[in-house]
């Protein structure tokens, strides 16, 4: 099946709002662990092990990664863009965020790095998309 570019960019937004709240099943199951506090759930924080603590941090970049993407995606989509670039780089960027989140957790640092920018520079080529898309 061959999906056009503004389906995967419209699936890839609702792939990336997905991405954001993953880790936070991971969060939830060191808060289990680590016995959960109902009356302050953000305060036990420092009592989660490490990897709970990793996925909290992955858990709100994605917040951070969603806003620029998002926004980006949603760019392309309006102007119409039509490029495979679009197509690669919204497939690139749910992949780069599901390795991110995963090398954040386990604690690969170099990994998460290289997930990151390859994530951002899929926002950035979906901006620069549109902006070429409407100069011409």
């Amino acid at each position: 099946m061959d999906l056009s570019v503004s389906v995967i960019l419209l699936f890839s937004v609702v792939g990336a709002v997905i991405l954001t709240y993953a880790p936070f099943l991971v969060v939830a199951w060191g808060r289990l662990q680590g016995g959960y506090d109902q009356s302050a759930p953000r305060a036990m924080f420092d009592k989660l092990p490490d990897y709970a603590q990793r996925a909290t941090w992955a858990h709100q970049n994605s917040f951070e990664a969603l806003t620029i993407y998002g926004l980006a995606a949603l760019m392309a989509y309006s102007t119409g863009v039509t490029s495979d670039w679009a197509k690669i780089a919204a497939i690139a960027f749910l992949i780069a965020r599901s390795l991110y989140s995963v090398f954040y957790i386990i604690n690969v640092p170099i990994g998460r790095s290289l997930m990151f920018a390859i994530g951002s520079l899929s926002g950035w080529t979906l901006f620069g998309l549109s902006i070429l898309q409407v100069m011409n």
